[in-house]
């Protein structure tokens, strides 16, 4: 046997194919996550203090945002209340002859794109008495008025006692009252199971169906006695023909239909049919809306700086003590980029972590302030998703210069720490 030859029971050992290079082991996402914990794990408060740093800033971003919304909202419905999408259209005054509005003057309203709802009122020009005994002449300052079924829902009005005209009674005798003609009438309540009250208009007798809460956005009809169209033009010869109509449209196209509302109505003369201007509260609700956004990005903004500077700075002196660490790591066959991958990965799991806390803590805050001043909690979805989002690309660039420092590191520089 030659001394090259192998000793017996043992296999020859091939030699390696020469110019064949050896490729560096690849790590897979779930070895990079592992390795990107460790740093967490092993320093569990400097971990918890730096998602807490990050934690506050998403949170007082959902908190800024939260917060104003649902005050805003709130204010918005107040607002809103005020008439901020109601436009009032009536025939020019003292005119020989008199302007007419078309009977189906609110239907064709109802046909301007931007308009949600219509409504209208007519003068019956009949007077109104408690009792038959009263002086036939005496009006108590009163306005009869033919309505429209859906007239409450377009002035915000509500309704104090019975219930409104409908399309049950809109045929009947009845009537409803404004608040002050109730006192007015000395009708004051509707007691449920007794008799409902009568009023006299002109010779016949209505029956009261409702009272009326005070109609800020229609004060003119705090003063009138409402009846059904069809009962005012079989009982009161009422001519069919309106003398207001009432138009709700959205509120980013309030000034377009007050512009087309004239000539839609009364197309031979338009300039002979008066609108009311859009409510001042439309322009201040705007106005607050935009300063609403602008203090919001503000303050959103300053909060997340904060928390990535924190982040960046436990990542930095975490490098600087896990030096050793790196350098065996680095002697060990770790490449560059896989030192790169662990201190980003951790940078973005600590911001990440804190982001989910500091959402949830956002949330939970929010929600608990709204019921408290008795508002309806609003938190924006794009909020909860900017809030974790941030987090991660906060994380992403607040780790960048740490981990760019670690992978520069040599396996000799590394190890020679002391």
């Amino acid at each position: 046997m030659s001394a090259a030859d192998p000793a017996p029971g043992r296999r020859p050992v091939s030699a390696a194919p020469r110019g064949r290079l050896v490729r560096p082991a690849r790590q897979s996402p779930s070895d990079v996550v592992r390795l990107g914990l460790i740093g967490i794990r092993t320093r569990r408060l400097r971990a918890a203090l730096s998602a807490l740093g990050i934690s506050i800033g998403v949170a007082t971003l959902v908190l800024v945002t939260g917060i104003p919304a649902s005050s805003q909202r709130a204010l918005n419905e107040r607002l809103s209340a005020l008439g901020t999408n109601m436009l009032r259209a009536v025939p020019q005054p003292d005119q020989d002859p008199p302007v007419v509005l078309p009977a189906s003057a609110d239907k064709t309203a109802a046909r301007i794109g931007p308009v949600t709802a219509t409504s209208e009122v007519a003068n019956t020009h009949r007077l109104v008495h408690r009792s038959d005994r009263t002086d036939p002449g005496d009006g108590l300052g009163l306005t009869v008025l033919a309505s429209g079924d859906g007239l409450l829902s377009v002035v915000n009005g509500r309704v104090r006692a019975g219930k409104f005209l409908d399309a049950a009674t809109d045929r009947l005798p009845t009537a409803v009252l404004g608040y002050e003609a109730a006192a007015r009438l000395g009708v004051t309540t509707l007691a449920p199971g007794r008799e409902a009250p009568q009023i006299l208009v002109g010779t016949k007798w209505f029956t009261v169906i409702g009272i009326l809460d005070p109609l800020p956005l229609a004060p003119d009809l705090d003063r009138s006695v409402l009846v059904g169209w069809e009962a005012a033009r079989r009982t009161l010869a009422f001519d069919g023909h309106p003398t207001v109509v009432y138009v709700k449209a959205r509120e980013d196209a309030v000034e377009a239909v007050s512009s087309v509302l004239p000539a839609t109505l009364y197309p031979e003369l338009p300039g002979l049919v008066q609108v009311s201007r859009p409510s001042d509260a439309l322009a201040a609700k705007r106005a607050t809306n935009s300063a609403f956004s602008s203090l919001f990005l503000g303050l959103a903004g300053v909060a997340l700086l904060v928390g990535g500077i924190g982040v960046a700075n436990t990542m930095y002196i975490s490098v600087l003590e896990r030096r050793k660490e790196i350098g065996l790591r680095r002697a060990l066959g770790a490449n560059r980029g896989q030192i790169r991958g662990q201190f980003l990965t951790e940078s973005v799991v600590l911001s990440l972590l804190g982001g989910v806390a500091g959402t949830v803590t956002g949330v939970l805050a929010t929600a608990g302030y709204a019921v408290h001043e008795g508002w309806r909690p609003v938190v924006p979805l794009t909020v909860l998703g900017t809030g974790v989002g941030g987090a991660v690309v906060i994380g992403v660039l607040a780790g960048v210069y740490p981990s760019i420092r670690a992978a520069r590191l040599t396996p000799t520089e590394a190890l020679a720490t002391p």
